[in-house]
């Protein structure tokens, strides 16, 4: 009888490893380079599932970084570029808005939905990398920002490439530009789809459920401590970075 007990606890926790270790690695490719996000399958199950609806729908493809903050976050999933330097942004189609996870931690190279200021269950496709560690701010923020995946290997070297891109602003407000600088913007070069950060598709490449397995991924201690300040950033304007739908929504408005 004590065998058996010994032996079922056992194949219990090993299940219980498993299903914590579970997680799916998607392939970002983009005109600046490739890189790889780990996602956090079981611990932010709802948002997961919600980004890979859209990268299996092939939602993502062709759209563009559309936002670049130095040293904080690049953001994309929400828009392509409409070839129209006017109002050069188009929005990608939208389900409904998720469930917040805010479980893990905004540190460096982690990958988080964007939401509506104001609003904690808003995220729908927009979604940033985390150039610095900003857990200070964005764990607590917002109900706290839902991280749901880690860039891997050599791939930040990719994603702090994009953020060290020109920002012309203007229009094209914070949307970083290849191949295009502030001589470009002065001399009134038109901005042309060969200078946009696109995302040429996102593609499952190992749905392993031993993936995250060594990942250890920081948790967020700050959900649900906002005391309405924030140290560095003010938390409004960090909201308003993040905002990627607001500010669209205000558009079509």
């Amino acid at each position: 009888m004590l065998k058996k007990s010994v032996l079922a606890a056992t194949f219990t926790a090993a299940l219980a490893v498993s299903h914590n270790a579970a997680a799916t690695i998607v392939l970002v490719e983009t005109n600046m380079g490739d890189f790889e996000i780990n996602l956090f399958d079981q611990t932010t199950p709802k948002t997961v599932t919600n980004f890979l609806t859209y990268v299996k729908g092939g939602s993502y493809n062709n759209s563009i970084f559309h936002r670049s903050l130095k040293n904080f976050v690049i953001q994309g999933g929400g828009v392509r570029y409409s070839g129209n330097n006017t109002s050069p942004f188009t929005d990608l189609p939208a389900r409904g808005p998720v469930d917040n996870e805010p479980k893990l931690s905004n540190v460096r190279g982690t990958v988080a939905m964007a939401k509506i200021g104001n609003s904690p269950n808003s995220a729908t496709t927009h979604w940033y990398v985390n150039i610095k560690d900003n857990s200070a701010n964005l764990d607590k923020d917002n109900g706290g920002y839902t991280v749901f995946g880690v860039v891997t290997g050599t791939g930040m070297s990719i994603v702090d490439n994009i953020n060290n891109l020109y920002v012309p602003g203007g229009a094209f407000r914070d949307a970083p530009l290849r191949n295009y600088s502030a001589t470009d913007l002065a001399n009134k070069v038109p901005v042309t789809a060969a200078n946009m950060v696109t995302i040429e598709r996102i593609t499952i490449i190992n749905d392993s459920p031993t993936t995250a397995a060594n990942l250890n991924p920081a948790l967020n201690t700050l959900a649900g401590k906002d005391d309405g300040t924030s140290s560095g950033t003010s938390a409004p304007t960090l909201l308003m970075v993040l905002a990627g739908l607001a500010f669209w929504r205000r558009r079509k408005a």
